[in-house]
């Protein structure tokens, strides 16, 4: 067996770590590991999860996030273990170790060694070596997250006004989301024939490209009033093509032939606070979101309608849009009898 390709590489944890083509977050989260390996004097092939577990935990990350970071880097490491090149980097490692602990580097100790440091890398990156206890709430405080009464919600419609073309155009984006639930990325994605498709034979939305590059149509139903003023806005704004919501140049007289940034939509939002609970709160595009989610269930709408509308692919994610219910409708009914007076003739 030839030793010359079995010198340890000096390449970074890096350039073994990350994958060409992995997508943006697999990179951000793997990056950040190959530097703190590479920080604290780790080589790549000696992981050591639960110390990087506690970095990240003091450098303020929540643990679902860390949980998150581990689950990345496990799955980096179980598929380098079936990479030959990797394979050749290991017995790399393995030769420099036979030479630092003594041992003849011949083909068995450097398989022997490889071994070991593979065993020691599944090890590593095993789950139990490394847990990560997320909890998680069934209930949620209510001034964590805003979900509008219909009186609120109706207020907050009517607070841009409709008589100047900003005030116009705020309405109306802020009137299909409450009435669609749509997310402020597909709101701004939309085109002028998104808004009028038909499902069931009814008029609907049309969301070409929600989170989870997932298309689906989204029913007005009683709630086409939204449509009304959107359509109010395009030809005010002689808009008749293209990009439903744009922004205006300064000055607020003249549109903007592009359409409207997802940040922009958090800024208008912030224009027009309304009281919650004798408080001035602002509100975020999410909570429409949620805000559609509950009126809708407590219309008596069913939960996987409510699912299919919001784009959901689990069904308890939307039950975390509709959010904790009222005391009185989480009180079970009389659902079993039983005769008290028994006690009293038991004494």
């Amino acid at each position: 067996m030839s030793h010359a390709h079995l010198t340890p590489s000096p390449a970074t944890s890096a350039a073994i770590l990350l994958p060409d083509d992995a997508n943006k977050d697999t990179r951000s989260r793997l990056k950040r590991f190959s530097t703190w390996l590479d920080t604290t004097g780790r080589p790549w092939h000696a992981p050591d999860l639960a110390a990087y577990r506690d970095a990240l935990r003091t450098q303020g990350l929540s643990p679902i996030s860390v949980r998150a970071h581990l689950a990345t880097v496990r799955g980096r490491y179980a598929a380098l273990l079936k990479d030959p090149a990797v394979l050749d980097r290991l017995e790399a490692a393995a030769y420099a170790a036979c030479l630092a602990e003594g041992f003849e580097p011949n083909p068995a100790n450097i398989q022997a060694a490889v071994g070991r440091l593979t065993g020691r890398i599944q090890n590593a990156i095993h789950p139990d070596a490394a847990p990560m206890t997320v909890i998680t709430r069934q209930d949620r405080p209510d001034d964590e997250t805003v979900r509008l009464t219909a009186a609120q919600a109706s207020a907050l419609l009517a607070a841009p006004g409709v008589d100047a073309l900003l005030g116009l155009r705020d309405t109306a984006l802020i009137a299909l989301m409450l009435c669609t639930g749509i997310r402020e990325a597909e709101l701004v994605a939309l085109d002028v024939p998104d808004l009028r498709q038909r499902l069931g034979g009814t008029l609907a939305l049309h969301v070409r490209d929600g989170k989870g590059a997932k298309e689906r149509l989204i029913p007005y139903g009683d709630l086409d009033f939204a449509l009304v003023i959107v359509e109010a806005w395009l030809r005010r704004a002689a808009i008749t093509v293209g990009p439903v919501f744009r922004g205006f140049y300064k000055g607020g007289w003249h549109i903007r032939d592009g359409r409207l940034h997802v940040r922009a939509i958090n800024q208008v939002m912030d224009r027009y606070p309304i009281v919650v609970d004798g408080i001035q709160r602002t509100v975020n595009p999410h909570d429409l979101r949620r805000t559609y989610a509950r009126r809708l269930y407590e219309a008596g709408v069913d939960l996987l309608a409510i699912q299919q509308n919001l784009g959901h692919a689990d069904h308890k994610t939307t039950e975390l849009y509709i959010g904790r219910l009222d005391v009185g409708a989480r009180k079970p009914p009389a659902l079993y009898t039983f005769d008290l007076g028994m006690l009293r003739q038991s004494r």
